[in-house]
């Protein structure tokens, strides 16, 4: 469960943004935690068409959501899937992507880097000694495997996260993830999950544990942890029979795409912090309450934070990190650049095809 203060921290990051299609708002909140472990990005303009948000919850430490929120969206736009206009299968590979780049000499580095645990004044000494370029990184993505040093060996971090990723292009939302951070859309005011929580005791989850040599205790991953999905965890990832969506803890998302249409309000991804303390509808009303009467997006996510915030750490329930973001689509939602029409399918929810939400009421 982690160290809790006696004191929360209740100092928030928030920030407001916008284009032409939709606007956002984001906040976090460190809570009772004894460190932040949440990391996030927002990017209305990814390119010129295409908007980026993505929440990374963190657990065993900070560096791979920080990691995954400093990279993982530049993987999306670097595969070739992405120029070829196949969102999916580009946000796909650059989840798995990261388990990769967090692997060796280049891995470690920046992970360390990222961790506070070297300056950069010893960073930079590093890079000049191990790095075969003399401490100039190219970004180029096979630069990762080749860089040699000490830690050529690195097989990636023991700590990990969760992804929740929302892209939306045109009238087309995209939302990839791993893990139990979620992304939730609201349409007329009705709160649709576009995203499943990979608990272990989900039975496709529980069935790749078990054939993976994994097992089950006390609703955890080998007893420890209660994710059956993630990025990092390189210790749930060691079977070298096994391709990386077959391992014990996986990065491979779920996928789900949906047709926007003007009866869309708005999305909002969040960590199960947020979760714990509300469900999905419960969430989607308390935004329909208080949106058009804060100032702001941001706002909007500030006052969830506050509402969810746990008075004291005795029931569990609220003492965790928090980080919301919200997004506002503009009507009217544009169609493909095509001129193809706007499809008027309804969303389908995750828990409407595979698996029914508990609801915390």
């Amino acid at each position: 469960m982690g160290i809790y203060l006696s004191t929360p921290k209740t100092e928030k990051f928030s920030e407001d943004g916008q284009n032409d299609r939709l606007a956002y708002g984001l906040s976090s909140m460190q809570g009772w935690r004894a460190t932040m472990e949440d990391a996030h990005a927002a990017l209305p303009d990814l390119d010129h068409r295409t908007s980026f948000f993505g929440v990374y919850d963190g657990h065993g430490g900070k560096v791979v959501a920080k990691f995954c929120a400093k990279y993982l969206h530049t993987q999306v736009l670097k595969n070739e899937a992405y120029s070829a206009g196949d969102l999916g299968a580009s946000v796909q590979k650059a989840f798995f992507r990261m388990d990769e780049m967090m692997r060796g000499q280049r891995g470690w580095r920046e992970l360390a880097v990222l961790g506070d645990k070297i300056n950069k004044f010893t960073g930079m000494i590093e890079g000049l000694i191990w790095s075969p370029r003399g401490g100039e990184v190219n970004d180029q993505v096979d630069d990762w495997a080749f860089e040699e040093g000490p830690h050529s060996d690195f097989s990636g971090p023991t700590s990990g996260c969760t992804s929740c990723v929302a892209i939306i292009r045109n009238n087309q939302l995209i939302v990839a993830n791993a893990g139990d951070s979620r992304c939730v859309l609201s349409r007329k005011g009705q709160a649709y999950n576009l995203s499943r929580d990979h608990k272990p005791e989900l039975e496709v989850e529980r069935e790749r544990i078990l054939k993976a040599g994994g097992f089950i205790h006390a609703g955890r991953v080998n007893g420890s942890l209660n994710l059956a999905r993630a990025i990092g965890d390189m210790e749930f990832k060691q079977n070298k029979f096994l391709p990386a969506e077959k391992q014990i803890v996986t990065a491979n998302p779920d996928i789900n795409t949906v047709d926007l249409c003007d009866d869309d309000d708005f999305i909002v991804i969040a960590c199960d912090g947020i979760w714990d303390c509300m469900s999905s509808q419960q969430l989607v009303d308390f935004i329909n309450e208080h949106i058009n009467t804060e100032s702001s997006l941001s706002k909007v996510c500030e006052r969830v934070l506050d509402r969810c915030l746990a008075p004291s750490t005795a029931g569990g329930e609220g003492c965790d990190n928090m980080t919301m973001i919200l997004v506002q689509f503009k009507k009217p939602i544009n169609p493909n650049s095509d001129g193809a029409e706007q499809s008027s399918k309804p969303a389908q929810s995750v828990e409407e095809t595979e698996i029914k939400e508990i609801h915390v009421d």
